[in-house]
């Protein structure tokens, strides 16, 4: 990731990072607090992530040691003597660090991320951040999985002989995905399975010499592979419970699990296997959708549902195990993924050669794009692999979506047509999800609301959940029992129902719940509706005694429900992660009711299941880029990306209107009939990330010049700020000859395309355009979307967009001078009218005295701190403050380095830590800025991290009022705004104390646009 970090101011809440022993990111609801102080460190199971770049992304800068980052068109090549004496010379590193601090490392990194998972004491912790080679200390946290055949429905080709697609303008099912190795990382595979089923494996040496399309080998120790791309798979062979070197085949050549991150977390392994076998279903599930065989014959509960294949059934497939199962199968909270055993997975599976990692993994929505997982996943795209995750379950409230890099493929979960039963009875007929009723019979009889039929001691409430125990049997025994979803699980509430006596179910969804329709396998016969169905069938059925409902195993309605939909349950967007410039998901895919391979123990017969989840979507995309990759097997992963996304259709809403908002579809869902000829494609690589993460001021790279995060050259367009005209650029390249012109489409948005036609004589010409976007009716203070479209006589590329137009385009800070005094602030208005400037402070700094009393009238010198060179103090923040800042400031800018970590804490007598925000540059100064900070107690601490001479150094502070000193006034007060136009207002100031420092804050009519004043009364 490069070799200097630079800050990582932003909040670091452990509602997203929690150590692996406490809790899991689904429950970020209430706070959690850490245990025990953040000044000593907090004892528990870290990763120690060090600067110096891993194998991915080493570029020579080590003397005798060559670059390892592939070239141009080239994959990794982790074998080689090159780079196993980097990997030398990584571990070698690490050990260093790790004794340094009295630390034994439990499992290593060197391919994707350079550092180690270990369990650290809190003076360890902190021993290690304070370390010159160290870029962080990261707690470890905890993972859950994220839950017509998909196939048919995307065109790949029928479910006979795979003819009539995509499948077979490749070659056929056999060729579909040659050569390329997918990697799933999840709850392991089944490897008996069909889906899975290979043949034996090849017993010889290794063969140094490769070829491309020869068949996978072993030599007994590891599974060899000469992959399309000129690249060898080479994976270690494990035996483990429950599995043996014969369970890896021509198709399954790769399997390994990692744990010991789970194990730290005092994880009980007893529901599960410790082994790469799958005890869960997921992992088989995800890996049987992107690479599973084809034409398996799949079946559930003696109900036979034809044949299935996964989207690229050439591919090989190697399974990474980072998840295990808890005892509950009904829920994911008490399964777990550890963030460290999900850390050493990617990292193996890039070691070993793979191509495209599948992670169906979640924990939340994204509050960064530089989360662990995404360093170790920029250092896998840097090395070729292309990375497809899912966006997250927590649908359908917006900013709920993981994933926010851009570095990797974000996606969303749509619907396929699926099987279907009808609900009838007089003047009503709808359908829903079922495959409980048997296709073309019928289920006839008198009908209750669950509500209604309480048994003795029960509340109704419960009762009309199906909870178990809480039906009147009496009332029940015969009837078809309306359910309302919610309170436990689906199939388990018809249970409830037979167990009662009841004949039959209408489950209903509720109003504000989730609203996704599942093929649940249920007890009694039992349709599924939508939640906008609820009222009418409750009114029906609670109008009258026994009214007769009847189910139908088919849709019998004559409405084809419309798809592709995006699902409920699927997280949408925006992305508030590091500014809104990253626009996230990227793409749809099927993910509602996906049938497909799941466990089953040895010597037992195979299981299949229908799963619905963004987990069930990003396997397909994934399977796509292995279809993909067998046709140019040097293609980057931004081209993939691109032509999926450019290629991409709109997905439809209840009513099949078309559904154009790119925080649920990103760019709509995948079209693998067009992504071959996509016509332009969006590339980006390495360089473009770095400038990025520059731009962000989240890492420092040799050589790179900062970007503005709009400038990214991907294929959507996120403008997180937009209060006058901005223009940003992209570069294209094309994949055919033609003239492109472009269209808009962005409702009260004025946008200028330059130049609006691109002409291209051949194929990998590119072309540079600049699109400047300016709101004209738009609504400040909200998303406006719409999408750019190039086109050509034979081909479309469309990219979504979404602007977020702004009250104000005005500087971050200004500054001013002298105990009276003034300052003129130039600000673009984006709205026109009065616009109320509001004031607050000003507040003079303060000192944190030397807490020793040693330094009088500084806070330190250089012989300042603990053993750590730490020192600290405890700050009140009041109710009302509107900014606080920490300033920690050295006398000596030239030859001393200085860090400055806050924290807010449960109490002063008590400091375990809320939120930690840490500025922790190279420079002798550093500063921490919170923006209307939560009232409570902060611990503030200053490292002394090294000096070359005296000095004394100083940490103050401000917490700004709405009243403060010093008549601050703004001048005029309201502005009379015209949009998009410049102007000007006078800050001034009266009356201040000679020698000292004020913080003020204007914030801008009732919106989030803040400018942060100083004066410096001299």
């Amino acid at each position: 990731m490069g070799r200097t970090p630079l800050r990582m101011a932003a909040a670091t809440t452990l509602a997203t990072l929690f150590i692996a022993s406490t809790a899991t990111a689904g429950y970020a609801g209430t706070e959690e607090v850490t245990n025990p102080t953040p000044v000593d460190g907090t004892p528990g199971h870290y990763i120690v992530v060090l600067k110096s770049d891993p194998l991915a992304s080493y570029t020579g800068d080590v003397n005798g040691l060559k670059a390892t980052k592939p070239a141009e068109g080239e994959q990794l090549e982790t074998q080689s003597q090159d780079s196993q004496r980097y990997v030398q010379h990584l571990e070698a590193e690490q050990q260093t660090v790790a004794q340094e601090a009295g630390v034994t490392p439990e499992i290593s990194y060197q391919v994707v991320l350079n550092g180690f998972s270990a369990e650290l004491t809190g003076a360890q912790v902190d021993k290690l951040r304070a370390s010159k080679d160290v870029y962080d200390v990261y707690p470890d946290f905890i993972r859950h999985p994220d839950a017509q055949t998909s196939t048919d429905f995307l065109g790949l080709g029928d479910d006979k002989k795979g003819r009539g697609g995509v499948w077979q303008q490749t070659g056929g099912v056999d060729k579909a995905g040659e050569g390329v190795v997918v990697g799933v990382i999840d709850t392991g595979i089944a490897p008996e399975h069909p889906s899975f089923e290979g043949k034996k494996l090849k017993k010889q040496p290794k063969n140094d010499k490769r070829h491309k399309g020869g068949q996978p080998y072993t030599d007994g120790t590891f599974v060899y592979f000469d992959k399309s791309d000129g690249g060898q798979f080479q994976s270690t062979m494990v035996e483990a419970q429950e599995w043996d070197k014969g369970d890896y085949s021509s198709k399954l050549i790769g399997a390994q699990y990692f744990y010991t991150g789970a194990e730290a977390a005092g994880f009980d392994f007893q529901y599960d296997y410790l082994s790469p076998r799958d005890g869960d279903g997921h992992g088989s599930h995800t890996a049987s959708t992107a690479a599973g065989n084809f034409g398996v014959k799949a079946s559930i509960e003696d109900v036979d549902f034809g044949k299935i294949s996964g989207v690229a059934p050439g591919a090989k497939v190697a399974a990474y195990k980072a998840c295990y199962v808890g005892p509950d199968e009904a829920v994911t909270t008490d399964d777990i993924c550890a963030g460290s055993d999900l850390i050493a997975a990617i990292d193996q599976a890039v070691a070993d050669g793979v191509d495209v990692i599948n992670y169906s993994i979640g924990g939340g929505a994204a509050s960064t794009v530089l989360a662990p997982e995404d360093i170790a996943f920029f250092n896998a795209a840097a090395a070729g692999v292309f990375v497809a995750t899912s966006a997250g379950n927590d649908g359908p409230d917006s900013v709920t979506a993981d994933h926010a890099s851009p570095w990797y493929t974000t996606v969303a979960a749509s619907t396929i047509p699926t099987w279907e039963g009808t609900v009838q009875f007089d003047g009503f007929a709808q359908a829903g999800a079922s495959v409980s009723v048997p296709f073309g019979t019928t289920v006839t009889g008198p009908s209750i609301y669950a509500g209604d039929a309480p048994a003795a001691g029960q509340a109704a409430a419960d009762a009309a959940l199906c909870l178990p125990g809480t039906l009147d049997a009496a009332k029940v025994t015969g009837h078809i029992v309306v359910c309302d979803r919610g309170g436990n699980a689906r199939a388990e509430k018809s249970q409830v129902v037979k167990d009662a006596g009841g004949m039959g179910v209408v489950l209903v969804n509720v109003p504000g719940g989730a609203d996704s329709l599942d093929n649940d396998f249920h007890a009694v016969p039992t349709v599924h509706l939508s939640s906008v169905h609820r009222a009418a069938v409750l009114a029906y059925v609670q109008g009258g005694a026994d009214r007769p409902i009847t189910l139908v195993g088919e849709n019998t309605t004559g409405v084809v429900t419309p798809v592709p939909q995006i699902a409920g349950f699927s997280s949408r967007g925006p992305m508030l992660a590091d500014g809104s410039d990253i626009m996230k998901p990227d793409i749809a895919a099927p993910g509602v009711a996906i049938l497909a391979a799941t466990q089953n123990g040895p010597g037992e017969a195979p299981t299949f299941g229908i799963l619905s989840g963004t987990s069930m979507a990003s396997p397909h995309i994934a399977g796509l880029a292995a279809l993909y990759l067998g046709e140019r097997p040097n293609a980057k992963p931004a081209e993939v990306k691109s032509a999926m996304m450019t290629t991409a259709y709109d997905t439809v809403n209840p009513d099949g209107s078309a559904n154009k908002d790119p925080f649920q579809q990103g760019a709509g869902q995948v079209d693998p009939k067009r992504y071959f000829n996509p016509g332009l494609l969006y590339l980006n690589d390495v360089p473009d990330w770095a400038a990025f993460l520059e731009g962000k001021g989240l890492a420092e790279f040799d050589g790179v010049e900062p970007i503005d995060g709009s400038d990214l050259n991907i294929a959507s367009f996120s403008i997180g700020s937009l209060a006058s005209a901005q223009s940003v650029t992209r570069t294209v390249t094309a994949t055919e000859k033609g003239t492109f012109t472009a269209s808009v489409d962005l409702p009260g948005v004025d946008v200028a395309v330059e130049p609006s036609t691109l002409k291209f004589t051949k194929p990998g010409q590119t072309a540079t355009y600049t699109v400047t976007f300016d709101n004209q009716s738009a609504p400040v203070e909200q998303w406006a979307t719409g999408s750019l479209t190039w086109t050509s006589k034979s081909n479309s590329v469309r990219s979504p967009i979404a602007v977020f137009p702004v009250t104000a385009d005005a500087p971050a800070e200004v500054e001013g001078t002298g105990v009276e005094g003034a300052t003129t602030v130039e600000i673009t208005p984006g709205v026109d009218g009065a616009l109320a400037l509001g004031l607050s402070g000003l507040t003079p700094f303060s000192l944190l005295e030397d807490p020793d009393g040693r330094v009088v009238g500084h806070s330190g010198d250089e012989a300042s701190g603990d053993e750590n060179k730490d020192v600290s103090w405890i700050v009140d923040v009041p109710e009302g403050t509107t900014l606080s800042r920490f300033d920690l400031d050295s006398s000596d800018d030239a030859g001393s380095d200085l860090d400055l970590t806050v924290y807010r804490v449960v109490s002063a007598d008590d400091l375990r830590y809320y939120e930690r925000w840490q500025s922790a540059t190279g420079s002798a100064d550093e500063q921490v800025t919170l923006p209307a900070p939560t009232a409570g107690t902060y611990l503030v601490v200053a490292n002394v991290y090294s000096t070359s001479a005296p000095m004394t150094w100083d940490m103050t502070y401000a917490n700004v009022q709405p009243e403060g000193e010093g008549a601050f006034t703004a001048t005029p007060n309201p502005i009379e705004a015209v949009r998009g136009q410049a102007t000007s207002y006078e800050l001034s100031w009266t009356g201040l104390t000679a020698g000292t420092r004020y913080l003020g804050l204007v914030q801008y009519g009732e919106s989030a646009v803040r400018t942060i004043v100083t004066v410096d009364a001299q």
